[in-house]
């Protein structure tokens, strides 16, 4: 049964579903107050704090662009200056990942931005992000996995590094590696070979494309960059070519439906093409992409899919199943979650 807006349920309902989340990043994960305090600590010269938000967490009165969204992350990088801290946002990061009942997170993580304000070598920022989201795994009861992310605008051999490290750590957790950044100005070319590399070391892929770009992004990342997986992808309707590649592989698509509008990707929320996409027998998910800066959660997100999008709870419920297929987990290990994540569903 679809819900209407007559039909709402409580925040609390969508609140208490399992949840998984494969498409998170780290650095959009900070808490706010966590922000404030390190620029106390550290005696930052930063504006006041109704000022402040608007430099880290999109604001309704802003232009909804992926310049503006994007602009969130300069300020951001301004803090990652220190070990302790590094670790801390992945520990809290995860901690509200267990508030929000997610079962199973994959994390994002972009090595070469945690390091730049600092100058941290790029293999100790993997460490400490890596024995912070191990310990605060055991700590929350969350199962985390890591994938390291490398940005389009930066130098292919920064993302050969990036790609070198992660392969080498893949038995602390570092399941995936992901290709990020501007894909309206920035080509994926030039980064084929490093993903072609990071697959045959067994790490799992996943690109952004088709969010501000056309869907023939999606085709080139499939097909080119050997893609597991989809960042976005929303404008894969827009070529039957992508449509018809990720049909026939049953590619997943990761969908951050707020992150979709607040970017300017989509014109509204309630324009967002996601039931489109799983009526044209793609195989899209939901997740959140920066949760921090978007000021939202997963619960949010489902609550969207169904009240604003008109997706049944039912269908809901085959999308997290569908979220926990496509996961970078062992098969033996995916088949549980999805029967854990399954039983919990009868109890709903």
């Amino acid at each position: 049964m679809k819900l209407s807006l007559a039909q709402k349920r409580p925040n609390e309902f969508y609140k208490s579903l399992p949840k998984v989340d494969l498409h998170r990043h780290l650095e959009g994960s900070l808490r706010f107050e966590t922000v404030r305090e390190l620029a106390r600590n550290h005696g930052m010269d930063l504006p006041a704090t109704a000022e402040l938000r608007t430099l880290v967490q999109v604001q309704e009165d802003e232009p909804f662009t992926f310049e503006n969204f994007l602009s969130k992350f300069t300020t951001l990088r301004m803090f990652y200056r220190s070990p302790e801290f590094i670790s801390r946002i992945t520990r809290e990061a995860i901690e509200d990942a267990a508030v929000d009942n997610i079962r199973y997170l994959e994390m994002r993580f972009t090595p070469v931005a945690l390091s730049r304000a600092e100058g941290f070598p790029l293999a100790d920022v993997m460490d400490w992000v890596i024995e912070a989201a191990n310990q605060a795994e055991e700590e929350f009861n969350v199962t985390t996995r890591l994938i390291a992310s490398v940005n389009r605008h930066e130098s292919p051999a920064l993302a050969a590094q990036v790609s070198y490290l992660a392969a080498d750590r893949m038995s602390s957790g570092i399941v995936g590696l992901d290709l990020a950044g501007d894909e309206s100005t920035f080509s994926a070319e030039p980064f084929a070979d490093i993903f072609h590399g990071a697959k045959q070391n067994g790490l799992g892929i996943t690109i952004h494309a088709g969010e501000w770009n056309t869907g023939d992004n999606v085709a080139q990342a499939i097909e080119m960059l050997e893609a597991d997986r989809i960042g976005h992808g929303i404008r894969v309707l827009e070529s039957n070519k992508a449509i018809q590649i990720a049909r026939e592989r049953s590619t997943p698509f990761e969908v951050c439906i707020t992150s979709n509008y607040q970017s300017g990707a989509v014109s509204s929320l309630d324009a967002h093409p996601i039931t489109q996409m799983l009526t044209k027998g793609l195989n899209a998910t939901i997740n959140t992409d920066d949760p921090s800066i978007s000021q939202l959660t997963l619960s949010d997100e489902y609550r969207l899919a169904c009240e604003v999008l008109g997706m049944s709870i039912e269908d809901l419920q085959e999308r997290v199943l569908a979220a926990a297929q496509a996961a970078f987990l062992p098969e033996g290990d995916k088949q549980l979650l999805i029967r854990a994540l399954k039983e919990e569903f009868l109890d709903i």
